[in-house]
């Protein structure tokens, strides 16, 4: 088995550990058993340029350091208007190598400061980057970050769309090859939304300190290198992509209905019931993963064949 988590944050991310550097994440990957890693934050030229220095090339598209290896990536946050309407979505970057990184920086450069984040803000469609992408480097590929969280994600109840057709009028594009379920939600409940079928679900840590790395993780029957993964990806493989591992949703931040500020955390029958209504202080509740899946599940899991599980 290879396993791989491909989703970090640096320490140039908000609220991220000092200890988040690549001596940490390869102490804390050789700890718990993970061989592949995303090298987090490659938009952030301090970042970048410390990554430059210290991995090492060993493969197509793979780097090394302390005995593990990296593939080079990103998350940013795209925040941009359709019909009067604002979305934001996390979006998260493969690249193959550190020229592809410059030439995609500076394209990202021109919507947003690369400086400010670890995660970029950035005024951009993600129609629009995806296309731009795939001219200014055609081998990069995107996977949209934990797809149900309520403030920042592709379907988030809160600044997402209500489906891949609203996303993207025009059919997904070619060079977004997955959707990561994130630590709220599991296989099972994207299970549940036919038109995520045919695409991978990957499954990342997110982790902004060494201790979460793994936390969630993909598992592949055969080591990976960027092309190979990305062909994996692509042809939505299974016999090489087995499974992944998976944090206990109902453990996550945003599985469940709530008002924080109130300490109130409720199951999507009772927020319904309250016609989404905080019942301390009368505001609106933040509906969470779990209640947006039921929102746009057209189909129960069980009518699901195990051969079209991924």
């Amino acid at each position: 088995m290879f396993i791989a988590d491909l989703h970090l944050h640096s320490p140039y991310s908000r609220a991220t550990s000092k200890d988040m550097d690549l001596e940490g994440m390869a102490h804390w990957s050789r700890k718990k058993g993970i061989h592949l890693l995303g090298s987090a934050d490659f938009t952030h030229p301090d970042w970048l340029s410390y990554l430059e220095k210290r991995l090492r090339p060993v493969g197509l598209g793979v780097y090394e350091f302390g005995g593990i290896k990296f593939l080079l990536q990103c998350e940013v946050s795209n925040i941009f208007s359709r019909n009067s309407r604002t979305y934001r979505v996390h979006t998260l970057i493969f690249a193959p190598d550190f020229d592809s990184v410059h030439r995609i920086n500076e394209y990202l450069s021109r919507f947003g400061s690369l400086t400010s984040d670890g995660r970029p803000m950035l005024g951009l469609d993600i129609v629009k980057m995806s296309e731009d992408l795939t001219r200014i480097c055609p081998d990069a590929f995107l996977i949209f970050a934990h797809i149900w969280t309520p403030w920042y994600s592709l379907f988030g109840s809160r600044s997402g769309f209500d489906g891949l057709r609203e996303a993207f009028p025009d059919g997904v594009p070619e060079n977004i090859f997955g959707f990561e379920t994130g630590l709220s939600s599991d296989p099972p409940m994207n299970w549940m939304v036919s038109e995520l079928d045919n695409f991978p679900l990957l499954s990342n840590s997110d982790a902004h300190s060494p201790m979460n790395i793994g936390r969630e993780a993909n598992v592949f029957s055969e080591e990976v290198d960027f092309f190979r993964l990305r062909e994996i990806l692509k042809r939505r493989d299974r016999s090489r992509f087995r499974f992944t591992v998976e944090f206990f949703p109902e453990e996550g931040k945003y599985h469940y209905d709530g008002h924080r500020v109130c300490g109130v955390v409720l199951h999507p029958k009772e927020s319904r019931r309250l016609n989404g209504i905080c019942p301390v202080c009368s505001r609106p509740l933040t509906l969470g993963v779990l209640h947006r899946v039921l929102d746009l599940a057209d189909r129960e899991t069980d009518q699901i064949r195990e051969q079209d599980r991924i």
